[in-house]
């Protein structure tokens, strides 16, 4: 199956389910770790150095149990917008 993107990602229920779910403070869900690694690949595609510090962020908050920042978040899942 193929990575989904632009449009598609908006579509996924899971995906925009953690776009509320940040604001309460617990370490990233699976869904934002998923758009994480799809993004560090584009990213890395791209050379966008910002976007792959903060994917590599959120990845390693979701592995040490920690809060992943805010921003962090918002540019993983907004990235393809």
């Amino acid at each position: 199956m193929l990575p989904q993107f632009g449009t598609a990602v908006r579509k996924n229920k899971t995906l925009n389910k953690s776009l509320n779910a940040d604001a309460g403070g617990s370490a990233p869900d699976k869904a934002s770790v998923d758009a994480a690694w799809l993004v560090l690949e584009a990213a890395n595609d791209l050379g966008d150095h910002a976007a792959i510090d903060a994917c590599r962020r959120v990845i390693d908050a979701e592995l040490n149990g920690t809060v992943a920042g805010s921003s962090d978040l918002d540019l993983v899942l907004g990235y393809f917008r």
